[in-house]
């Protein structure tokens, strides 16, 4: 993936850009890195009768897939889950610890972590469904001295 000083767009390419982002329908995704042959060989199926399912799937608006990757889309985990709420958790850190926890922070099942400056040294956001084992973790971790909880009940604006 290119980094903002490498990208390079014409004035169409740009143009095209803000076209389809004011067209877009937001949708969160989560993303499977792998070709299918090895998400068959993980759930012990050939690689036709998965692409039979994903294609289904598809159809469905449950899955997004791509040259090495599949989308699992927020629909699906509504559909799995019965709902999946975003969950925002502020952490105190002990000072001396704090580069430990953010780089722990990274591996966690999360969509977004975030520095604070103010009362609380970590943000994650997260979604309902994992934050028991995003909590447990983080409690877990050394240096962390408190956790605060936010589930969201509901988006005004997305």
């Amino acid at each position: 993936m290119a980094s903002t000083e490498e990208l390079r767009l014409t004035d169409r390419q740009v143009q095209i850009l803000q076209h389809l982002l004011q067209r877009a329908q937001p949708m969160r995704v989560y993303t499977v890195y792998g070709d299918q042959d090895e998400i068959a060989r993980e759930l012990g199926m050939t690689r036709q009768a998965l692409a039979i399912h994903l294609k289904r799937l598809k159809e469905l608006g449950l899955v997004r897939t791509g040259r090495e990757f599949v989308d699992v889309t927020e629909k699906a985990v509504k559909f799995l889950k019965g709902q999946s709420n975003d969950v925002i958790v502020l952490v105190k850190v002990e000072p001396k610890y704090r580069d430990k926890v953010y780089d722990f922070s990274k591996k966690l099942p999360i969509e977004k972590a975030l520095r604070l400056a103010g009362e609380y040294d970590l943000a994650v956001i997260t979604q309902e469904t994992v934050l028991d084992k995003v909590l447990d973790s983080l409690n877990n971790l050394e240096g962390v001295k408190e956790t605060k909880t936010f589930i969201s009940i509901g988006a005004i604006k997305e």
